[in-house]
């Protein structure tokens, strides 16, 4: 099956690599180009992709609102963020709107067709400790703790220990060997926390997590 995948970059030349690298690599097509956020949401509109690589910083509509207008009004179309880890400090305000993940745009050309893979098949790109890190940071500029998202109160105190590991960056993997738990298990305690929070993905999840206070940033 080929994964769809539109480009959102207001540098054309950035653009243009990331559509040379995508369009030469097996089961994946460039559908677009947008040069800001307001183009972006168009395209999406009407090609529908899979898959958004999401600037942040763009004219007209930066792709912080550019996501958050993406993902409500085309829930099967997934976001990815393209950063800089020293510049763009509204990714975290970006993954709230519902981006699925976020890339370093110096990130080597293989790791990003792995993300673009990962994310279009539904999962988060969560794990790496660049990942954490960014998290980390990101977290301690909106202020305080935000009242519990609805369904913590709901969540069983496995949930919560698998849910405090996600954030921590954990892939289920990592959890089933640290929790001694089946993999088929932790993905069931996924399940459940992905139900009870209303959560869209693991990015989500991880947000739901420092929000509620059940993870502090270090």
């Amino acid at each position: 099956m080929e994964l769809r995948v539109l480009v959102a970059d207001d540098q054309a030349l950035v653009r243009g690599s990331f559509r040379v690298l995508l369009d030469t690599a097996p089961g994946l097509r460039t559908v677009g180009e947008a040069g800001t956020g307001a183009e972006a949401v168009e395209l999406a509109e009407r090609e529908r992709p899979d898959l958004v690589l999401m600037d942040v910083r763009m004219p007209e509509m930066d792709g912080i609102e550019a996501t958050r207008r993406i993902c409500a009004d085309l829930p099967g179309v997934r976001v990815l963020i393209l950063t800089t880890f020293d510049l763009d400090s509204y990714v975290y305000s970006a993954l709230r709107a519902g981006a699925s993940g976020f890339l370093l745009k110096d990130t080597p050309p293989a790791d990003l067709l792995s993300a673009v893979r990962v994310v279009a098949a539904g999962e988060s790109l969560l794990a790496p400790s660049v990942t954490r890190r960014l998290i980390a940071e990101f977290v301690r500029r909106p202020g305080p703790v935000q009242p519990s998202p609805p369904g913590l109160d709901g969540v069983t105190d496995r949930e919560r220990e698998v849910l405090a590991l996600i954030a921590r960056g954990l892939s289920n993997t990592e959890l089933a060997e640290h929790l001694h738990l089946s993999p088929a298990t932790v993905k069931t305690h996924i399940g459940h926390l992905l139900a009870k929070l209303q959560a869209r993905d693991r990015a989500q999840l991880v947000i739901a997590a420092y929000e509620s206070g059940l993870v502090r940033p270090r």
